[in-house]
């Protein structure tokens, strides 16, 4: 997958500077339902990563957000799994937590990623197997063995929702949009931990998953076990994602609450 990465990277920054000419902007907003937004900016992106990552590699499948999905990716062994604005809302308040997030899949599990916060300018990549970077230098999960203290993002909705009141004596929470970034600052050591009970989509998750797992971490769904990509129904019961030595604590304190019966 190296040869596959400069392009990919390219690709992703171009998605990103795309979005920026939205950014703090005028562009509309439509809901596709309740508290699930999608502007211009999700739909420019998107045209923009199916054009040119498909050029690159035109023999494998999509699944994107913002594309109507089509049966024929499961057939394929490679499968781009894309979210060309992760964190909409987030875009929408002008707040930059948000994302484009590009996965190379192949045989179900992700051998590339790469996540991009286009206003702060992180750059997060990863080839299976080949360590996680942060703006081209190599990265990592945090050292840390406690999960008392310990930083955890956290999405405004479920801290609204009051699913984090449990641990605001425990961990240090940050309020972070978009679960493809904060898993990526997962990867790279910018905070220990994140989860999220509710489900999530494929195209939210996939190359934050790899970039965790690179950086040499755990990331599992809310039954402990590890996710496999392109399915029919491309849905996933939650995700726990830790720098490996937090992850028996988090999941012992999770598993009284179950999951979260959100979107």
């Amino acid at each position: 997958m190296n040869h596959l990465l400069p392009e990919t990277i390219r690709i992703t920054r171009a998605a990103g500077q795309a979005i920026m000419g939205y950014y703090q902007a005028s562009f509309s907003v439509t809901d596709k339902k309740p508290d699930n937004p999608v502007t211009d900016a999700d739909f420019a992106a998107d045209n923009l990563l199916r054009e040119q990552l498909m050029a690159l590699l035109p023999e494998a499948g999509w699944l994107s957000e913002e594309t109507a999905d089509h049966p024929a990716r499961l057939d394929r062994h490679h499968v781009w799994v894309v979210d060309p604005l992760d964190g909409t809302k987030e875009f929408v308040l002008g707040i930059p937590e948000f994302a484009v997030s590009v996965a190379l899949v192949a045989a179900g599990q992700p051998v590339l990623g790469v996540v991009f916060n286009p206003v702060t300018g992180e750059l997060f990549h990863a080839v299976q197997g080949g360590g996680v970077y942060l703006n081209g230098v190599p990265a990592g999960v945090s050292p840390r063995t406690q999960l008392s203290g310990a930083r955890v993002d956290a999405s405004r909705s479920e801290i609204k929702r009051g699913e984090f009141a449990p641990f605001e004596s425990l961990v240090e929470l940050k309020v972070v949009g978009s679960i493809a970034y904060k898993l990526a600052r997962v990867a790279a050591g910018q905070a220990d931990a994140t989860w999220s009970r509710g489900p999530k989509h494929e195209w939210d998750i996939c190359a934050g998953v790899l970039l965790v797992q690179a950086g040499g971490g755990q990331c599992l769904d809310l039954n402990d076990r590890p996710f496999t990509f392109n399915q029919a129904r491309p849905k996933v019961n939650g995700i726990v994602a830790d720098n490996g030595h937090l992850h028996a604590a988090i999941r012992a304190t999770l598993a009284p609450l179950g999951a979260a019966r959100h979107e």
